[in-house]
């Protein structure tokens, strides 16, 4: 190969897995792992919830026909079971109560809402999609006059309804979380798949963790790092518009604070204020204006300083499209007293793919392309401004047998993180990106794909997106989960 045709790449860094915490006094009750984690420390809110909610109390809406197995999909969750699936990461289930140290019980009959098995037959002069609505609506209203007798609601949506659960202008499930965001009720919501999914360990996990968390629980927080500075913040934006080319509505934001542990999960709704001006622009990459940016960031900020007393020294904003200048000048007026403050793009459409190599024992070729990807961990300095950081990969860390690849499946795609306002190194920018891949709470899984600052920001996006009606206020995010 002549000179001019060689490509080369910055040498990579591997970053050390995130360690999380499940203990707010014991410095030993650590793990990278969030299941074994959990077997052997318990969740991070052992003492202080039992206190509170020594028993959590499940009540149920669904069709008539699937009350059986909505009472024997919660006793599932009581008993131990071995893993059949991914068993080289998914530990033995014990059962939930000697996993969270908190007894799980149905709450009384009269929270336990029955509906007719041809609830959308009596459709009259509505859709099917309609009576659905109204049928969630009633029933949540109804749980609402007697909240002190429930911590959460399992709702049974069966496939055979499943042509009402969306409609020009309506999703089903959006619509349960913002009716139940509206009461302050976090919902559990079950198809026919749950009652039929042959992996007992699996789902028992996913569906207890997603309980106790509802319930108000914490199963874990990031272990505090030596690399973060002290006083870190993090904000995840992201937008919604409505409308379509023809006519075009309001842009819509949502953020949420985070502390530098992963806590403080709520949510700042914010319908924008000032109009749209360039559609096209607007839809290839949603923004707001200087003035629309000044408030919802003031919002969450003020958010942070309610619950901490103080204000964060470091500030640091996730989304997934570009900064805009006045998006970033807005911000910055917001955030005069934030020292620091970093505006990152982070980007899961990049092009670039990475085979790990490892020594092939001969001459000539003298490397080869190993069985697993290259680790999870990985990053590739791009410029002074962007990196590639591989959140997924090879976690061989987490595994019982050496290596483990979530999904198992193709290869895996790096994120590309884009600095367009700050300073520092780009290691802490990625090792923080990383971490907070841990920190969803909705499923068993290591890592997600994205963030949480901009998954749990899409999440409600989405929602306000489908009910623009949602009052724009502040929400905790088990309600939306």
């Amino acid at each position: 190969m002549s000179q001019a045709n060689k490509a080369k790449i910055s040498p990579f860094t591997l970053l050390d897995e995130p360690l999380l915490t499940f203990s707010p006094n014991d410095v030993r009750a650590t793990d990278v792992h969030p299941l074994r984690g959990l077997v052997n420390h318990g969740p991070f809110t052992k003492e202080a919830f039992t206190r509170y909610t020594p028993k959590i109390r499940v009540a149920t809406v669904g069709p008539n026909a699937g009350w059986i197995q909505r009472g024997d999909l919660m006793k599932l969750l009581k008993v131990p079971h071995s893993p059949a699936d991914r068993k080289e990461y998914v530990p033995a289930f014990p059962g939930f109560e000697r996993l969270f140290h908190a007894e799980l019980v149905s709450a009384p009959a009269e929270t336990h809402i029955r509906w007719p098995d041809n609830l959308l037959d009596q459709t009259q002069s509505l859709t099917p999609p309609q009576v659905l609505f109204q049928a969630i609506s009633e029933a949540l209203t109804r749980l609402s006059l007697m909240r002190e007798l429930f911590d959460v609601v399992l709702i049974h949506l069966p496939d055979k309804w499943s042509h009402a659960f969306r409609d020009t202008g309506f999703d089903a499930h959006d619509s349960l979380k913002a009716i139940g965001a509206r009461y302050s009720i976090p919902t559990q919501v079950v198809n026919d798949r749950s009652f039929k999914f042959s992996f007992k360990a699996s789902i028992a996990w996913r569906l207890s963790i997603a309980l106790y968390v509802k319930a108000g629980g914490i199963p874990w927080k990031l272990a505090p790092s030596a690399v973060v500075p002290a006083d870190t913040a993090y904000i995840g934006l992201a937008y919604a518009i409505k409308g379509n080319s023809e006519k075009t509505g309001f842009v819509t934001c949502c953020s949420q604070v985070f502390d530098m542990d992963g806590g403080g999960m709520e949510f700042v709704a914010f319908q924008a204020v000032d109009p749209v001006t360039d559609i096209i622009e607007a839809r290839r990459n949603p923004f707001l204006t200087r003035n629309d940016m000044r408030s919802v960031i003031s919002r969450s900020l003020a958010l942070y300083q309610q619950r901490n007393t103080v204000l964060p020294r470091r500030l640091v904003i996730h989304k997934t499209t570009a900064f805009k200048p006045q998006e970033i000048q807005g911000a910055m007026d917001a955030l005069a007293s934030v020292k620091e403050v970093e505006f990152i793009e982070v980007s899961s459409r990049s092009h670039w793919r990475g085979v790990w190599l490892i020594d092939s024992g001969k001459n000539n070729p003298p490397s080869q392309a190993a069985k697993y990807p290259v680790p999870r961990g990985t990053m590739v300095m791009r410029s002074g401004t962007s990196a590639l950081l591989w959140a997924a990969g090879n976690a061989a860390g987490v595994s019982a047998s050496g290596n483990y690849y979530q999904g198992g499946k193709s290869i895996p795609r790096p994120l590309a993180l884009t600095r367009h306002e700050g300073t520092g190194p780009l290691e802490l920018i990625a090792a923080e990106v990383l971490a907070l891949t841990k920190m969803d709470w909705n499923n068993d899984a290591l890592y997600d794909p994205m963030p949480v600052t901009i998954s749990y920001s899409q999440a409600l996006a989405r929602t306000i997106a489908n009910v623009p009606d949602l009052p724009g206020s502040t929400y905790p995010y088990r309600l939306f989960m």
